[in-house]
């Protein structure tokens, strides 16, 4: 970066009264990570970066290779608006290096980043417009539970308590770190939320997919109550999911949106949704990383499960919203919050273009409520089903040329290794359902 450039972001952080900086990057669990630094450091960051032990951070770097750099990305420079004006906090996202000044192969935001530069050589730009959802749960003794802060439903208005006013203080907050909110609503559980942001470029959305879950979960704490993304923290309700719209531009314009095509929808964006689908089962081990994120992706819940498109029918896993012109796009409905926005933009990317690059069919859409299909119907109509647990998907991902070269093999190794720990913590726990159901009888 120029001396003129860093000469000017230091006069804005002067300007702005800021004592102290942080510099945030994300680990491949999708966790968001910080080093504070004064803000005497500012020119050393801007300029040189700034060092840290890539070692202790999950799926990094191992301990004889753990000198790294953070270095700030300048566009994402912004204040923490619930911060003390007195003591002003700003905060730059980071992409991490080697001490060479080389990008890191096992930094999220450089996975993205690459993957996305490969689809500009052929002119395509990838959009994304995420939907988070997430509970607003009570905080009991300084300690999170799961227990409901509202007893609202879909679109209630006022629920009850804290949670309209909570819900408010994050989209004001979040306006002020420069996002462009579109709606918020409670969702169909109780104590369950959405807030939905202008969509942009994969790698800026991502960006502010961390950005939103830091801010939701500080304000939510600042109110004495608990934000979980968690995929399914309550049995029997909707668990919370993470739709991703996504649309390719070129040349400036909307390449899924074709006036003369089949529903108005281009060549382009039929193989996008066919390398999508193609890829679907490896995709699902980056955009579902947990145990529990299998809950959620059962039948009855609006959560998909099975592998299969349409232009209206949300049992699919993705979907044609009816908006055509710039707004055309798919909704991919199956990630849930817990992913790692990097990762699964990635995948999703990498699956889409294969299927551009390959002229993909995708099957026959689907029209009907896949849930009340028989088992028969869906073998009949060729449709199949995401992977039912960690361990399914993470041999899918292994077995998905396609995805493995995209994300690196830094990245896939350090996910499988992952994958195979916890699953084998899960399967050898010894779970409360177990012991209700077989201590006294056994």
């Amino acid at each position: 970066m120029s001396p003129d450039t860093v000469s000017t972001l230091l006069k804005r952080i002067e300007q702005d009264n800021v004592r102290f900086l942080r510099l945030q990057f994300t680990d491949l669990l999708g966790m968001p990570k910080n080093v504070a630094i004064p803000v005497s450091q500012a020119e050393k960051a801007l300029t040189d970066g700034i060092g840290f032990d890539g070692s202790s951070i999950e799926g990094f770097a191992r301990i004889e290779e753990s000198d790294m750099l953070l270095k700030p990305d300048f566009d994402t420079y912004t204040i923490l608006p619930w911060r003390p004006h007195e003591n002003t906090v700003a905060r730059f996202v980071c992409d991490v290096t080697g001490p060479d000044g080389r990008p890191f192969e096992g930094d999220p935001r450089c996975v993205l980043r690459r993957v996305t530069e490969d689809a500009r050589k052929d002119g395509y730009t990838f959009n994304t417009g995420p939907e988070l959802e997430f509970f607003l749960f009570r905080m009991v003794d300084g300690r999170p539970t799961t227990l409901f802060q509202d007893v609202g439903g879909y679109f209630d208005l006022a629920p009850t308590d804290l949670a309209e006013n909570v819900r408010s203080d994050i989209i004001l907050a979040l306006e002020a770190m420069g996002f462009e909110i579109e709606a918020s609503h409670h969702e169909v559980a109780e104590s369950q939320h959405e807030i939905d942001f202008k969509y942009s470029d994969a790698l800026t959305t991502a960006d502010r997919v961390m950005t939103f879950k830091f801010a939701v979960k500080t304000l939510a704490l600042m109110n004495n109550l608990h934000a979980s993304f968690m995929a399914k923290p309550i049995y029997g309700i909707c668990g919370s999911g993470m739709h991703v719209n996504c649309s390719l531009a070129r040349d400036g314009k909307n390449a899924f949106y074709d006036p003369d095509g089949w529903q108005q929808l281009s060549e382009t964006c039929m193989h996008f949704i066919g390398g999508v689908l193609a890829h679907a089962k490896a995709i699902t081990r980056v955009a579902n990383p947990t145990v529990n994120s299998y809950k959620r992706l059962v039948p009855g819940y609006e959560a998909p499960c099975y592998i299969t498109w349409s232009t209206s029918n949300r049992s699919t896993q993705v979907r044609i919203p009816a908006p055509r012109g710039n707004s055309t796009r798919a909704e991919f409905r199956s990630p849930d919050p817990t992913c790692n926005p990097y990762l699964a933009f990635a995948a999703l990317l990498a699956a889409g273009m294969d299927g551009v690059r390959n002229r993909t069919e995708p099957p026959a859409s689907t029209n009907t409520n896949i849930y009340h299909m028989t088992a028969a119907e869906r073998q009949k109509a060729g449709i199949e089903t995401l992977p039912a647990n960690l361990y399914e998907a993470n041999q899918a991902l292994l077995a998905d040329d396609v995805i493995c070269r995209a994300l690196g093999s830094h990245v896939v190794d350090a996910l499988a290794s992952i994958a195979d720990l916890e699953w084998d913590s899960f399967r050898t726990a010894v779970h409360p359902w177990e012991l209700d159901r077989y201590l006294a009888t056994y």
